[in-house]
């Protein structure tokens, strides 16, 4: 992760019901079963409680900024990582810029 060390730059899954926190719990179960990362999973499910939209510069950030250096060194290897070893599962997901 490089400088993103530290518990507040932990990925999170917010559930507004107890039917979404079990499938949460259920895929991150099924996907550590599998194998499917070579360290533990971290992400931690927490309750949805308030939400405050970012500001409009925070929107669509990569889509907006994909020359930014940050998100071509870091973030788009990632989501090309993801997506090569996940195509099947996120495929309906994918669309072409």
């Amino acid at each position: 992760q490089g400088n993103d060390v530290g518990t507040q730059y932990r990925s999170a899954i917010f559930y507004a019901n107890d039917e979404q926190k079990k499938a949460a719990e259920e895929y991150i179960a099924h996907l550590t079963e599998e194998k499917k990362f070579p360290k533990p999973i971290v992400t931690t499910l927490e309750p949805l409680q308030k939400f405050y939209p970012a500001e409009d510069y925070h929107q669509d950030y990569v889509a907006c900024n994909p020359n930014n250096p940050y998100i071509q060194a870091v973030a788009m290897p990632k989501v090309e990582k993801v997506r090569a070893k996940f195509q099947e599962s996120v495929r309906q997901y994918l669309t072409t810029p």
